[in-house]
């Protein structure tokens, strides 16, 4: 097997064909990571036959330590406030609501960025496969997946090209699916693994899910 990937869209076409068994089912959602993971969840997308959309997520950091998560939010109204971090903190209702309000305002200016007018895809009771171009430390994809877990999907998938070995372990408590292409060791950055691995522009990212919507039956 190769040890690296020409650019994202190859890397999402390799991860495609290790996803095979979630081709056309009529359930499936692939929701990326903006902006890298983008390309690679078309790729995968357009292999599985499904539908295509983004997965926007926001750490809320306390209001003295915003380097510490006290939870994340995502797309769709998704919402996950770890206990223990608030209890430890002491961090009061009203101040998690400030922090709330500040990250949806935000959340919902990216949303539009990449969505327009389009209402958020529904993840009720669906197979939701959520891709990205690679994992470091795991950490924000942690937060979204957990927040995504709000929204009640029947089944979660994290799919990634490349990650470190032990990436699932870390997540495979809250993810019920994770698969990988390369697991290297040693591991320092997902863009070593690429011979290519631009900045994805927003501009990509928009026409990306509108070529998406076109082609998905």
């Amino acid at each position: 097997m190769d040890d690296r990937f020409q650019d994202r869209f190859a890397a999402g076409r390799k991860l495609a064909q290790a996803l095979q068994a979630y081709a056309h089912h009529h359930d499936v959602l692939v929701l990326a990571v903006p902006r890298g993971g983008v390309p690679v969840g078309y790729e995968v997308a357009k292999a599985l036959g499904a539908e295509l959309d983004v997965l926007i997520a926001r750490k809320l950091g306390l209001p003295r330590h915003p380097e510490l998560a006290m939870g994340a939010i995502a797309s769709g109204g998704a919402l996950y406030l770890n206990p223990d971090v608030i209890a430890m903190s002491g961090v009061s209702r009203q101040e998690i609501e400030a922090v709330l309000a500040d990250e949806r305002i935000e959340l919902q200016r990216r949303e539009t960025q990449y969505r327009g007018a389009r209402p958020p895809v529904r993840i009720d009771g669906r197979v939701v496969i959520v891709v990205d171009d690679g994992i470091a430390t795991g950490a924000s994809m942690r937060a979204a997946v957990m927040a995504l877990r709000s929204q009640h999907p029947d089944r979660i998938v994290v799919a990634v090209p490349v990650a470190p070995p032990d990436a699932k372990q870390r997540l495979g408590d809250i993810a019920d699916d994770f698969v990988c292409v390369l697991s290297p060791d040693p591991f320092y950055a997902v863009g070593q693994f690429y011979d290519t691995f631009d900045q994805t522009s927003d501009e990509e990212v928009r026409r990306l899910l509108a070529r998406s919507r076109e082609e998905t039956p």
